[in-house]
């Protein structure tokens, strides 16, 4: 049986590639004439999806405030976390795909363990940062992988002070007084611009994280689904508020 290519030729329309995915959509490690790699913005675009999560230093220590409301009622809560202790100093939220973000969590744990193991002291906040930038990094200019899908606020009190780090899919990393991130950044962002203070106490920090991670949620907050974590500047130790400490923040 012979094909008969020309007829077949013919069914093909001139601009057929105008239908073929083109290279720097589909590989990481191409860039595209407007010098941009779309599985980065694809990733960052994921980020915005995520539960509001939100950081706020303040001159007595730093807070860490996120929306853990379950996908479903049948889930376990516990295992919708959004806010992890990396050390005794320093915490972090995520935003993104919780999958991706438990491998950089854990690379951060054993981080923070072999530097006061290697050194005999706890880790700079943003010597940490770094680090998860720099493993970050590498999954945007290798073949065959994919961008973290998660953006970590990485907060703590070191010897600089009070620290508030953003590292985000693409392995960069910008310090803050305070930043949102998640779904209605832009709203929590712009609340944050309005009412930081840099004299704020601490109570005052919770308080403005608190209505931040509010106004970018959809349904109720109430204190079971906002979680909030400090780290006071005295005692440099990472704690979780109870539900009525949240309650007072709330009302």
């Amino acid at each position: 049986m012979r094909l008969n290519l020309e007829s077949s030729s013919e069914r093909i329309p001139e601009d057929w590639n105008l239908f073929m995915p083109r290279a720097y959509d589909r590989a990481i490690t191409i860039f595209s004439p407007e010098g941009r790699l779309y599985q980065v913005e694809y990733a960052l675009e994921l980020v915005k999806r995520g539960a509001p999560i939100v950081g706020v230093s303040s001159k007595e220590g730093v807070v860490l405030a996120a929306n853990e409301t379950p996908i479903s009622r049948l889930e376990d809560p516990k295992y919708f976390e959004k806010i992890f202790q990396l050390d005794e100093h320093i915490g972090a939220a995520i935003a993104g795909l919780s999958s991706d973000a438990r491998v950089l969590i854990s690379q951060s744990r054993v981080f923070c363990q072999s530097n006061r193991l290697l050194y005999d002291e706890p880790v700079d906040i943003e010597v940490l940062t770094r680090r998860i930038g720099d493993q970050a990094q590498v999954y945007t200019q290798h073949a065959g992988v994919r961008p973290f899908g998660v953006s970590m606020i990485i907060v703590g009190v070191d010897t600089t002070g009070s620290r508030v780090f953003l590292a985000d899919p693409s392995g960069s990393y910008r310090g803050y007084k305070a930043t949102a991130v998640g779904r209605k950044n832009e709203e929590a962002n712009k609340l944050l611009e309005e009412r930081y203070k840099p004299d704020l106490s601490m109570d005052e920090a919770i308080s403005l994280a608190v209505a931040a991670v509010k106004i970018a949620s959809d349904g109720e907050i109430t204190s079971k689904n906002c979680k909030v974590a400090v780290i006071p500047y005295d005692t440099r130790a990472f704690r979780r508020l109870s539900e009525s400490e949240v309650e007072k923040y709330l009302t």
